[in-house]
């Protein structure tokens, strides 16, 4: 029974989300009131740094997907260069929209979940304030998933140096099919598995706001709570695949308007894009409140 409400409920959910289109405003709106301010910032700070650092004399200008050697040389060049500028910037901007994300990101899933109440998503629910609790489960959650790019930028490294580096240097040539096969799987791999872990990091906060619970207390109930365990993974699970699928069509989408570029002009493929990026992230959104609805229905059914 409860294998058949994970699966066919989401569904169910889904179309509950598309009757109230305010959650996704909501969501949309502290998303894009948090995102819009941390991309203005981050261009700003990638216009000063490229102002600032010389990159004449790499061969950028020369860069042609017919060689794809010569374009890493000039990438990897580059790189060197603004590597020490870039990670001088990033010891004070990355701490700082990650402060300001999980603060934001506390704020505007608690006004959704009461916004969830107020329509009658979930009448039983009765969110209560645990925002401190619930900033400090998000830091963990990002610290999580901050490891979780670690790792996977470690395994793509150990990949360049074993189908790479070390065929360059024993004289041979590149192994570029052994190098994607490791990055895939490597990708793939741990794109599962966090899928599997992640749904505690989720549920935690959402428990301190169902429950009133403590950092500590959110924690173990999550974690302790074997029913939540299994629709909760299959949950994360879904939404990775979806997350994909988003990414993959809005690839398509992008690319959809190259057989007509004789025609098209650089301002329309502009705008094309924006108009593609605008898509995905408001389809994103979407979902991630379907996640939360979900979610909240096994919280509630608990509680």
């Amino acid at each position: 029974m409860a294998e058949a409400r994970t699966t066919q409920g989401f569904v169910h959910t889904l179309s509950r989300c598309r009757q109230r289109p305010s959650l996704l405003l909501l969501e949309v709106a502290w998303r894009w009131t948090f995102g819009i301010p941390a991309l203005l910032l981050v261009y700003f700070e990638a216009t000063r740094i490229l102002a600032a650092t010389s990159l004449d004399g790499l061969g950028l200008e020369q860069m042609t997907f017919t060689d794809p050697m010569a374009a890493a040389e000039a990438l990897s060049a580059a790189a060197s260069r603004l590597w020490p500028v870039v990670v001088g910037v990033a010891m004070w901007l990355a701490p700082l929209l990650a402060v300001a994300w999980c603060v934001a990101s506390s704020i505007g899933r608690g006004l959704v979940l009461r916004r969830m109440v107020v329509t009658g998503l979930l009448p039983r629910l009765a969110a209560k304030p645990a925002t401190g609790a619930v900033i400090a489960l998000q830091i963990v959650r990002l610290s999580a998933l901050g490891a979780s790019f670690a790792v996977w930028f470690e395994a793509l490294r150990w990949a360049s140096h074993q189908a790479i580096w070390k065929p360059l240097l024993a004289g041979g040539e590149p192994n570029l099919v052994l190098y994607f096969a490791i990055a895939i799987v490597a990708s793939l791999g741990l794109f599962t598995l966090w899928g599997v872990v992640s749904w505690v990091f989720s549920a935690a906060p959402l428990l301190a706001v169902v429950e009133g619970l403590t950092f500590a207390g959110s924690l173990r109930a999550a974690v302790t709570r074997r029913t939540l365990r299994g629709p909760m993974v299959e949950i994360n699970l879904v939404m990775g695949i979806v997350k994909l699928a988003l990414i993959v069509l809005a690839m398509v989408f992008s690319a959809t308007p190259l057989p007509f570029q004789s025609v098209a002009t650089p301002e329309f493929m502009r705008w094309w894009y924006v108009a593609v990026a605008i898509w995905y992230f408001v389809a994103s959104d979407f979902f991630h409140v379907a996640r939360l609805v979900a979610y909240a229905d096994y919280a509630e059914a608990e509680a």
